[in-house]
């Protein structure tokens, strides 16, 4: 999953890799505004919706820290309120020296819009995730258990 190596490169070819860089351009500007004063960790993330929309999102801190949104959820939110409800690819950018897996909470709600959306991460230094969500997931819960 990290560097060179990619999971899910039959996911790969649904995307080239221009698609990807103006993905991770538009996720660095999303990062650069994050309200971060507690960690001093800037993210920024972008969705893809199956659609062909893209929508960013950033942390989002608080004191009260469990009340935070990460810029994955954000992102997603934003998507919702603009009228879609599928993820194709998740980018994730972080200004550090490894690249960043979404979270927990993350990958649950990027699975409710998107079981089988890629997550591509990236950071300052060329690391990068690019795997598919069930295998940073598997087995997860999801709406098909509640049908």
């Amino acid at each position: 999953m990290r560097g060179s190596r990619a999971a899910g490169s039959e996911r790969r070819s649904e995307l080239d890799e221009a698609a990807i860089q103006e993905m991770i351009s538009l996720a660095k500007k999303a990062s650069a505004m994050a309200y971060c004063p507690y960690s001093k960790f800037p993210v920024g993330a972008v969705v893809l919706a199956t659609s062909g929309r893209m929508y960013a999102g950033c942390n989002v801190e608080n004191a009260a820290y469990g009340d935070t949104i990460c810029a994955e959820r954000g992102a997603i939110m934003q998507m919702v309120a603009g009228g879609d409800q599928e993820i194709s690819v998740v980018v994730i950018y972080t200004p550090t020296e490894v690249a960043s897996s979404p979270c927990g909470s993350c990958r649950q709600v990027i699975n409710e819009f998107g079981p089988q959306a890629r997550i591509v991460s990236v950071c300052d230094n060329g690391d990068r995730i690019d795997a598919p969500l069930n295998d940073l997931l598997p087995g997860a819960f999801g709406p098909r258990n509640l049908a």
